[in-house]
């Protein structure tokens, strides 16, 4: 008898009582009652292959590891498409970077708005991974939290909208700084925590925040929400000095006192498409310069800074460094970013509720991180078009989504650990 069959064993039948009460049964309504039935014969077809396939995988897993053992070092490596030369590799790299620049702003204007409004959820995507990647890619502190700092930016500008009248543009840079002072309270009660104690703090701070905003109906609406939250307007060029008009607006009529439309403004016909692709562009403008101010971030000292706790908390502060204020700034300039991307939010959509902002955000923003490649930009980058194009793509199996999801995230951890296109870190090798 093979020495995995108890194991083996134990699995499969693990897989089919996770898989039986979730497909092998279904709730059917006769009048007005409940009644339970057995699922449908593809159901349990797909209970047995899954059960089956377990079994085998963990039967013959010693077997099928050495087969595939060379298989992984066999893969092309992205970073080694790239010369050694440093100079070299730095032209190369500005140079795909404009041509993907150039690419995303003329996608607007060559796609449908249904791509157009997909790509602007990508985009937020992006940001909320880099954001995240500071906190745990780079200063490595498992933040499960994150989506609190999101859902601080969305009712910062919905708030600041409905009892103050603020525009997108003010709301803006408050929503990051409230998000960024959020993420600083969140710093200090962990600043003792690290691995699955930190984990659990964080997590527990992001329902806090939920729950808050679910309870706190005078203010934030409750469950109901806040609809009606405005979209961004385009400041206006003036022109004439006897038009005192404030901003532009997408929509076929203006709403808001001293807009107008924007097709009215230069003469044009009308076009629904128009509001789309103008939150595409500030999407893919907050996303140009998120990339930027945390390129400049990892090469100054407090770049340094992350890694070196990230590596080795112990050495880090040996060196002398504040254990302290690296925290504290990784949490601060992370949340500001999720606040940015959360005030966007809010604006896209026009309607915000406490429901947008649950805990599977937090994973699967973590996982964008996770996927792409701890610490690597390009990689989370990579990563959130996937995560997000993906489910979209495979519609009709919305119900099995979280089981795809899951099963995604098994295959990354056995064949690539690392993520997709993982962080390069300068190395000295020495002679042999």
């Amino acid at each position: 008898m093979p020495a995995t069959l108890p194991f083996a064993a134990f699995t499969a039948l693990v897989t089919f009582l996770v898989s039986f009460p979730i497909m092998g049964l279904k709730l059917v309504k006769e009048g007005t009652q409940l009644t339970l039935q057995s699922g449908t014969p593809g159901a349990w077809t797909f209970i047995g292959l899954a059960v089956l396939t377990v079994f085998l995988f963990q039967l013959f897993r010693p077997q099928i590891a050495g087969a595939t053992a060379g298989l992984r070092s066999r893969l092309p490596a992205m970073p080694s498409v790239m010369p050694e030369d440093e100079a070299q590799k730095a032209r190369i790299e500005r140079v795909i970077l404009w041509v993907l620049i150039g690419v995303a702003l003329i996608f607007p204007f060559a796609s449908s708005r249904g791509a157009v409004d997909l790509a602007t959820l990508v985009l937020i995507y992006v940001m909320l991974g880099l954001g995240l990647n500071i906190v745990v890619g780079l200063a490595g502190l498992l933040d499960l939290g994150y989506v609190a700092f999101y859902a601080v930016g969305a009712y910062s500008y919905a708030l600041l909208n409905e009892y103050f009248g603020l525009s997108f543009w003010a709301a803006l840079p408050i929503g990051g700084l409230l998000a960024a002072t959020f993420g600083f309270i969140l710093g200090f009660p962990v600043l003792r925590l690290r691995g699955d104690y930190l984990a659990i703090v964080t997590l527990g701070f992001g329902e806090i925040i939920r729950i808050l905003l679910n309870n706190w109906t005078s203010v934030t609406g409750g469950p109901n929400g806040i609809g009606g939250i405005p979209k961004p307007t385009l400041p206006a060029i003036q022109t004439d000095p006897e038009l005192a008009v404030v901003g532009l607006e997408f929509g076929r009529r203006a709403k808001e006192a001293g807009n107008v439309p924007f097709h009215e403004y230069f003469g044009i016909a009308y076009n629904s498409s128009y509001k789309v692709m103008f939150l595409y562009i500030i999407a893919l403008l907050l996303v140009l310069a998120t990339v930027y101010v945390i390129n400049r971030l990892m090469r100054m000292p407090v770049g340094r800074a992350w890694e070196a706790l990230r590596e080795d908390e112990i050495a880090c502060r040996s060196l002398g460094l504040n254990r302290t204020a690296i925290k504290l700034s990784a949490f601060t300039i992370g949340a500001s970013f999720a606040g940015f991307a959360g005030c966007f939010f809010a604006a896209r959509q026009g309607f915000i509720s406490p429901e947008s902002f649950t805990f599977i955000e937090s994973a699967i923003i973590l996982a964008i991180v996770v996927l792409g490649g701890m610490g690597s930009q390009l990689g989370v980058i990579l990563a959130a078009v996937l995560m997000t194009i993906l489910p979209e793509v495979a519609r009709e199996f919305a119900e099995y989504r979280m089981l795809m999801f899951g099963l995604v995230m098994v295959v990354m951890m056995i064949w690539r650990p690392e993520g997709l296109i993982p962080m390069k870190r300068p190395k000295l090798e020495l002679a042999q």
